[in-house]
């Protein structure tokens, strides 16, 4: 059996977390995980920079096959949103740049494929990660989230996001 090594990215402008896990068969194993920082003080430019440099010592360091990356959500200030957009988009381009294949859920389809419904908690993802990983102890928020996506991708994207929605309505996490 093959063993497939997965990349996965909470993408953050101040903290981007990430993730990464062997999948062999259906066994998933914990390899690490952690987060790159950008100094809140520094110009925007030189933020970006900070985390495709550090994406892509996590990608030489722990040489991933494949990469998943949480969608951006909409949020009530454009202004996160917007950085978030150009958070992600650096994180995008430093996977990109290694040449891995990118996968994008959203966080409900990530929730959905990890606890087994999209409106799940932030703790619930983050003990289900643990479990899932056998894992002694829960890993940083943003390291949970980072997970939760490389799992959701080991898992094929099942939950809603392996599901065909055209023509159904979503509510609360489930088909109507």
């Amino acid at each position: 059996m093959t063993t497939l090594r997965i990349l996965g990215i909470d993408p953050g402008l101040r903290i981007t977390g990430f993730g990464i896990i062997d999948k062999t068969g259906q066994k998933l194993a914990y390899v690490a995980s952690g987060c790159v920082k950008s100094v809140e003080t520094d110009p925007l430019p030189q933020r970006l920079k900070s985390l495709i440099d550090g994406i892509g010592e996590v990608i030489a360091t722990w040489q991933p096959s494949e990469a998943a990356i949480e969608k951006v959500f909409v949020n009530v200030n454009p202004q996160s949103t917007l950085r978030l957009g150009e958070a992600r988009g650096a994180a995008i381009a430093a996977l990109v740049a290694a040449h891995l294949p990118v996968a994008e859920y959203t966080a409900l389809q990530i929730k959905q494929a990890v606890v087994g419904h999209g409106k799940a908690a932030k703790e619930q993802v983050g003990h289900m990660v643990m479990r899932l990983l056998q894992l002694p102890g829960e890993p940083s928020k943003d390291a949970a989230d980072a997970l939760a996506c490389a799992i959701c991708h080991a898992h094929g994207g099942q939950g809603l996001g392996n599901i065909t929605t055209r023509g159904l309505r979503v509510r609360k996490g489930r088909l109507v």
